[in-house]
C-alpha cells in the first residue's frame, strides 16, 4: 500500500514564481483542510498532500490507540517519509513545474508529529510547522532527544492550544509540556524555533493556527531565499 497520495495533491502557486520555495502540508483525504484562504498570496507555493491511513502512515512506531474502540497506531512513518522524499516530491515538482531551492513541511495533529519526525530524520526540509502536533505519542520526546541531527540554519514553528492538556485521555494531559520539550530539543540542535501557546482546545482555532504556521514558514523561507 502506498501512503502518500500525490495524485490527489492540490497546489497553490507562490508569488515568487517557479523558483518559489514550497511548503508541503500533510493532510487527510477524509477531512481535508480548505487551504485556499491560508495559502493565497504567499511568496512560497503551498501544496496540500493527502496521506492514506492517517493513524498508520504518520506514526513512528506501533502504539496503543487512544480509546478502546479505536484501532492501534500502525507505526509506518518511515515508509511514508521514504515515499515522500524519493517519489512524491520529485513527481509533484515535475508535474507542477516547481524548482524550489528550499522546502518546508507543515502538519496538524498526527500530521504535526510526522512533520517533526521528517524534519529530524532528513535534511530535505529547511523548515517545519508542527500545529497541535501529537507529541504526546508514547516514547516520542525521548526519541527526538536521542536523535543526532543538524538544525543549524533551519526553522521550526510549534503551536498548541492552551486547553489541549485538559483532554480526557491521561496521555494527552502532558502534551503542552511535551511540546515545550520538543521546542527546546530543536533549539539545542541549533534550530531557530518559534513556539506559541494559543487559545482553545485541539481543533478549535485550527484555521488561525494553520494561517500562523504557513505565515511563519513563508517568512523564513523568503528571508533565506
Amino acid at each position: 500500500m502506498r501512503y502518500v497520495d500525490e495524485e490527489s495533491c492540490e497546489a497553490f502557486a507562490g508569488t515568487a514564481g517557479a523558483l518559489a520555495p514550497v511548503i508541503y502540508v500533510i493532510d487527510s483525504p477524509e477531512h481535508p483542510f480548505d487551504l485556499a484562504p491560508a495559502a493565497g498570496g504567499r511568496a512560497s507555493a503551498v501544496v496540500r498532500l493527502p496521506v492514506r491511513s492517517w493513524g498508520d502512515s504518520l506514526t513512528p512506531w506501533p502504539a496503543r490507540g487512544l480509546y478502546r474502540e479505536e484501532p492501534d497506531f500502525g507505526g509506518k512513518a518511515s515508509t511514508t517519509l521514504a515515499e515522500l522524499c524519493r517519489e512524491a516530491i520529485p513527481a509533484i515538482e515535475r508535474e507542477k513545474g516547481l524548482s524550489p531551492r528550499r522546502r518546508a513541511i507543515c502538519g496538524y495533529s498526527l500530521g504535526g508529529l510526522f512533520v517533526l519526525y521528517a524534519f529530524a530524520r532528513t535534511e530535505v526540509f529547511d523548515a517545519c510547522a508542527c500545529l497541535s502536533g501529537s507529541v504526546w505519542y508514547e516514547g516520542w520526546v525521548d526519541y527526538l532527544r536521542a536523535l543526532d541531527f543538524d538544525g543549524a540554519g533551519r526553522f521550526a514553528f510549534l503551536s498548541i492550544g492552551s486547553k489541549e492538556k485538559r483532554a480526557a485521555p491521561k496521555i494527552l494531559q502532558g502534551v503542552q509540556d511535551d511540546m515545550g520539550q520538543c521546542a527546546q530539543i530543536l533549539r539545542d540542535h541549533g534550530c531557530e524555533v518559534e513556539y506559541v501557546v494559543g487559545p482553545g482546545s485541539h481543533m478549535s482555532f485550527y484555521r488561525e493556527r494553520l494561517d500562523a504556521g504557513l505565515g511563519a514558514l513563508d517568512a523564513f523561507l523568503s528571508r533565506e531565499a
